[in-house]
């Protein structure tokens, strides 16, 4: 089969989702699929660049493109899923999430109203015109729902580098890789470290733009003997410090599906989360395979507390997640399946 997919290509900015590409395109091609990329230039700002962008993807026929015939497009990303083919499947990691729910109205400028009416107009269109509509996670088709009035099933995909997770006796520290962002809070587990009583470490590996703020807020709380910040790591750098933690933190706000909490999973840690995390709450039962406390400094010091003083009942919540991984059958062998469906 031919199958064109297509993804946004932002200079220099790379996470999740650059796994999230590179994985299904890889998968179809080791499942035999003649596949090629195609990665539209996406900038979050000016907003007038947003509504060129949904213009240019509307703009884009390729139902048979230079007389070569393509028989499905698979779009990851918005606007790319607004490009004209009947053989459409949309997997939606997220939409313009501004316009949906991180919108604040009263935060707003009437120039941005006019454009996120464009864009839930945008996103109507687009998915109702799709052949078959998949998110990447229960809680990205909870706002499809929410959002748009569109069904969505939920297709779950696996981490980079699955088969090289591994488990290694636990020294008293917690991991929280991440990009150093607003979304991620690791303020909150910054300001957690204030309020704990044990000497439990606190490891933030990542880089991002909130970087200088966060070390500033360290060095004013006065906790940098307590949370490290270590920037960037490498994929094997990131999973010896997976191996060794004795649970990891994932506070984010309301993230889509959180590679990290299934990393964890596959190194045999127990994941500390939020109540309002989204994503990892598909995954984690409280007091079973990790703990989801309230989005509050305090809450989280007190359950950091608690990890520091029962590290055999920790591993052992962490033995538990990975089991939780392993009945979840997640596999691109399986998304590939659902995605090359008639």
């Amino acid at each position: 089969m031919k199958i064109l997919v297509t993804a946004n290509l932002v200079p220099f900015i790379h996470g999740g989702a650059t796994y999230h590409v590179n994985g299904v395109v890889d998968a179809l091609r080791q499942a035999g699929h003649y596949v090629e990329l195609l990665k539209l230039p996406f900038r979050f700002s000016p907003e007038a660049d947003i509504a060129r962008a949904m213009k240019h993807a509307s703009s884009l026929d390729f139902v048979q493109p230079n007389g070569v015939s393509i028989d499905r497009v698979i779009s990851l990303q918005f606007p790319g899923y607004g490009i004209a083919h009947p053989n459409h499947y949309a997997w939606v990691m997220h939409q313009h999430r501004a316009a949906y729910e991180l919108y604040d109205p009263a935060r707003s400028t009437p120039e941005f109203d006019a454009l996120r009416e464009q864009i839930i107009a945008f996103d109507n269109a687009s998915l109702t015109r799709a052949r078959a509509v998949f998110a990447n996670s229960g809680r990205v088709a909870e706002r499809l729902k929410q959002f748009n009035g569109i069904g969505a099933q939920p297709l779950y995909h696996p981490p980079a580098h699955t088969g090289h997770f591994r488990c290694d006796d636990a020294l008293p520290y917690v991991f929280f890789p991440s990009r150093l962002e607003t979304l991620k809070r690791q303020h909150l587990v910054i300001e957690a470290a204030r309020h704990m009583r044990s000497s439990l470490k606190i490891v933030l590996a990542g880089d991002g733009g909130q970087r200088k703020a966060y070390a500033a807020l360290i060095e004013r709380l006065g906790v940098g003997d307590r949370v490290a910040l270590i920037g960037h790591v490498t994929e094997e750098e990131k999973r010896a410090f997976y191996a060794r933690a004795q649970a990891v933190v994932f506070p984010a706000f309301d993230e889509d599906y959180g590679y990290i909490t299934l990393e964890a999973m596959l190194s045999s840690k127990p994941v500390l989360t939020c109540a309002d995390a989204g994503g990892p709450l598909e995954f984690i039962c409280h007091g079973d395979n990790g703990w989801i406390e309230e989005p509050a400094a305090e809450a989280l010091a007190a359950r950091l507390d608690w990890i520091a003083a029962h590290p055999r009942e920790t591993a052992e919540a962490g033995a538990r997640a990975l089991e939780t991984w392993c009945s979840a059958d997640i596999s691109w062998e399986r998304v590939v399946q659902v995605l090359t469906a008639a």
